[in-house]
């Protein structure tokens, strides 16, 4: 099944994104600017929040927030800086969007964005550092139309850093240990067949398929996952390079939210 999205959210860098030596703070602000420009190139409207030097990890805004069929599920974590950006972006979503906003309201439940994985016809939930089965439970309730199956993530990182969509039906994952025994599971609890690209660079598994184009990491990054992908999808395709702010996060899919909106939404 092919997903169809009108919108993306994306928030600026804020200048507080910096606690890493190596880090270059200008580059990564360019290199966001240019995944935004890839984003209105494939035919996105794309919604800027501002930077925000007080939450300088929201950038990361697929943290916050689960959108489909046009409801936004906030996400919830112990995290009292995490926390205040998924409220933040709450507030956005409902009184300047126009989006309706679900909260969780179990005190116990934990979840991240980047660990729900929407295949266009199911719900897989990473069961992570970030993520708990009552996390996954509020995805289920939330958007009851859709199967929804909690997977065992065994690495440090979210779901969707491992396991992210290629295409309609087409998982790409990579050949690490980690990756592989997440993608059995898969396998094991979907309710759906999937194909599957497997490539030998573990942070090349996260790209961004969107309205029959696929987004990847620059070959300067992914040199033989690069060639992998070239030789076997014949999809249209661009590749970027987001090697200084991907250093803080899951990969491509971190950077956006995506939705489809039938009404029309007012940058702000």
């Amino acid at each position: 099944m092919s997903l169809k999205y009108s919108h993306a959210i994306v928030a600026r860098i804020s200048d507080g994104l910096r606690n890493k030596e190596e880090f270059d703070l200008e580059t990564a602000k360019e290199q966001h600017k240019q995944f935004c420009s890839l984003l209105r190139e494939i035919g996105l409207d794309v919604i800027e929040l501002p930077p925000d030097d007080e939450l300088p990890y929201s950038v990361f805004v697929e943290t916050s927030v689960v959108i489909c069929n046009g409801v936004a599920l906030i996400a919830k974590s112990e995290d009292p800086m995490r926390q205040k950006e998924a409220n933040s972006i709450a507030i956005t979503l409902k009184k300047e969007l126009d989006i309706p906003v679900e909260v969780i309201e179990n005190p116990n439940a934990q979840l991240h964005g980047g660990d729900v994985l929407f295949t266009g016809r199911e719900f897989f939930v990473g069961i992570s550092n970030f993520t708990n089965e009552d996390g996954a439970r509020a995805v289920a309730t939330t958007f009851p139309e859709y199967p929804v199956t909690p997977i065992k993530v065994g690495g440090t990182k979210p779901l969707k850093y491992y396991v992210s969509m290629a295409g309609p039906d087409v998982l790409s994952v990579s050949n690490s240990t980690v990756c592989q025994e997440i993608v059995k599971r898969m396998e094991r609890e979907a309710s759906f067949k999937y194909l599957k690209i497997t490539l030998p660079e573990e942070h090349a598994a996260n790209m961004l398929y969107i309205n029959g184009t696929l987004v990847y990491r620059s070959p300067e990054e992914i040199l033989e996952s690069y060639k992998i992908i070239k030789e076997k999808i014949d999809i249209p395709s661009r590749n970027i390079n987001i090697s200084e702010f991907s250093q803080f996060s899951t990969g491509l899919t971190s950077a956006c939210v995506l939705l489809r909106r039938w009404k029309s939404i007012r940058n702000i």
